[in-house]
């Protein structure tokens, strides 16, 4: 039950990652108001890397930027050692 919740939280959280960096890429491309980095950032650390990965590849957004690059990589790190410990405390 507790890992059907939190595979139905991060299929969420990535799929509207992945939708706020398309919504970024059309603004950018529009010359219009821009979702902000901080949102985009948070989105990621909340378990969002792969959907916002998968958005960048895609729309080819972002991926000059090595901050971005960064995030991604270290919060998918910090979600895996977490997940990782996580399921090894729910075995013990």
């Amino acid at each position: 039950m507790f890992f059907s919740i939190i595979a139905i939280y991060l299929a969420a959280v990535n799929i509207a990652a992945y939708f706020l960096i398309r919504a970024d890429k059309k603004r950018a491309m529009n010359k219009e108001w821009r979702i902000e980095e901080i949102v985009l950032f948070s989105f990621c650390f909340m378990g969002g890397f792969i959907g916002i990965h998968l958005a960048m590849e895609r729309y080819r957004h972002k991926t000059q930027h090595w901050q971005f690059r960064a995030a991604v990589i270290i919060s998918a790190v910090i979600f895996f050692d977490n997940f990782t410990a996580l399921i090894f405390y729910a075995n013990a």
